[in-house]
C-alpha cells in the first residue's frame, strides 16, 4: 500500500509538471503567433491568440492543432479601389497544420465576423452621401440630386447583400418618386452602388453582411487559410 501510494504521488506530481509545462509551451507558441500574424498583416497592435485543445504539445508533435481563435483590429481593407479600415477582425480556425518547421500555419477552415463602420464605408464612394443604420437590418443612405434647377435631398432603406463572396451590393428598396419623371432613375444613382472587398487574411471571403447599429456586420469564411508564414 505504501508502495502504490508513493506512485500515485509520484504520477499526480509528474502530471502536475507536464500540464505546467504545456500551459507554458503554449504561452509562448500564441505571443509567437501574435507576433507573426502583426507582421503578415502589417497591424498596429498586437493581436489575441488562443490555441484550444489539451494536451499542446502532443498536437504540436503531431503537426496540427485543432483551433486556434484570433482577434485583431487594425486591419486594412479595400472596398471599391480604396482602403478602408476594418474595426475588429475575430475568427475560429479548425485543423490549423503547422509547415515549414513551423514557420507556417494553415487553417484547413475557419469562420468568423468583421465589422466596417458606416463613416469607413463612405469613404469609398465617389457620390456625396450620408450612411446610417435605418433598423431593421436595413443601411439608410442618404443623397442630393438636381432637378429641374431644385437640390432634392432624399433618404432611402437599402438591403445590403453579398454578390460572388467579394461584393457589397447595396440595394434601395424603394424610391419615393413623387410623381416627377426620372427621379428614381437619379436618386438610384446617388443611393445604389457596389463595393468589392479583399484584402483580408489569405483564403477568407465575405459570405454574409448585414447591417447594424454600430456599422456593418459581416460574416466571412474560408478553406486553406494562411494564419502566418
Amino acid at each position: 500500500m505504501r508502495a502504490l501510494r508513493t506512485l500515485l504521488i509520484i504520477a499526480v506530481v509528474l502530471g502536475g509538471l507536464f500540464t505546467i509545462a504545456d500551459r507554458l509551451a503554449v504561452a509562448a507558441a500564441e505571443s509567437e503567433a501574435a507576433d507573426r500574424i502583426r507582421a503578415k498583416q502589417g497591424l498596429s497592435g498586437t493581436p489575441d491568440v488562443s490555441i484550444r485543445g489539451f494536451p499542446f504539445l502532443t498536437q504540436v508533435l503531431g503537426g496540427k492543432l485543432d483551433q486556434v481563435d484570433v482577434a485583431m483590429t487594425g486591419v486594412e481593407a479595400r472596398a471599391g479601389g480604396r482602403t478602408v479600415r476594418v474595426g475588429e477582425l475575430s475568427a475560429e480556425l479548425h485543423d490549423v497544420r503547422l509547415e515549414n518547421g513551423y514557420s507556417r500555419a494553415v487553417a484547413a477552415s475557419a469562420t468568423g465576423t468583421a465589422r466596417i463602420s458606416y463613416d469607413e464605408l463612405r469613404k469609398t464612394s465617389d457620390s456625396d452621401i450620408a450612411l446610417g443604420y435605418g433598423g431593421n437590418g436595413k443601411l439608410k443612405v442618404t443623397g442630393s440630386v438636381e432637378v429641374l434647377g431644385r437640390k432634392l435631398t432624399r433618404s432611402v432603406l437599402s438591403t445590403v447583400s453579398v454578390v460572388d463572396g467579394d461584393t457589397l451590393r447595396v440595394r434601395a428598396d424603394e424610391v419615393p418618386g413623387e410623381g416627377i419623371p426620372g427621379i428614381e432613375e437619379l436618386v438610384r444613382q446617388r443611393t445604389d452602388f457596389d463595393r468589392e472587398v479583399n484584402g483580408f487574411p489569405a483564403g477568407l471571403g465575405v459570405r454574409k453582411v448585414e447591417a447594424t447599429p454600430d456599422g456593418l456586420k459581416i460574416t466571412v469564411t474560408g478553406r486553406n487559410v494562411v494564419l502566418a508564414g
